[in-house]
């Protein structure tokens, strides 16, 4: 938005930006990631129910005790507690970069590869502090 000057055109009629540009990506982004993340564990659950039915013959009901006795629920709230959190890392990220681009096509490529990098960066490392306070809590 830089490049087309929309965002100096903001702030010379006293928009915030943080509030137009900044604040709608980091919510839509966490409810989103968070439904998707949602929505991918329920979507490998019912492929793995498929696929053991149809390749191995094990019926869904013991497919679901199966599955009970292998991965609790905790698990599935420990994905989707820090879905919205790297969520909220990727949003920040990418919209400090995307306001620092420059007006031409370089410094596009170079902030977006940038945001990339850094968020991946990023995640690794809280996942890393996830796993040290979900084990020091015994989660």
């Amino acid at each position: 938005m830089r490049v087309n000057e929309e965002t100096d055109a903001m702030q010379t009629i006293g928009l915030n930006i943080a509030e137009i540009l900044v604040l709608p990506r980091v919510l839509a982004l966490i409810v989103s990631l968070f439904l998707l993340t949602f929505y991918a564990d329920v979507v490998g659950i019912i492929g793995g129910m498929v696929m053991t039915y149809l390749d191995l013959g094990i019926t869904f009901p013991a497919f679901m005790r199966e599955l009970e006795s292998a991965i609790s629920l905790r698990t599935l709230l420990v994905g989707l507690i820090k879905a919205p959190v790297f969520a909220f890392v990727i949003a920040l990220v990418g919209c400090f970069e995307g306001l620092r681009v420059e007006r031409n096509a370089g410094s596009v490529g170079k902030l977006t590869t940038r945001s990339v990098v850094e968020s991946i960066f990023l995640i690794i490392a809280l996942d890393a502090v996830f796993s040290v306070l979900f084990s020091v809590l015994g989660i």
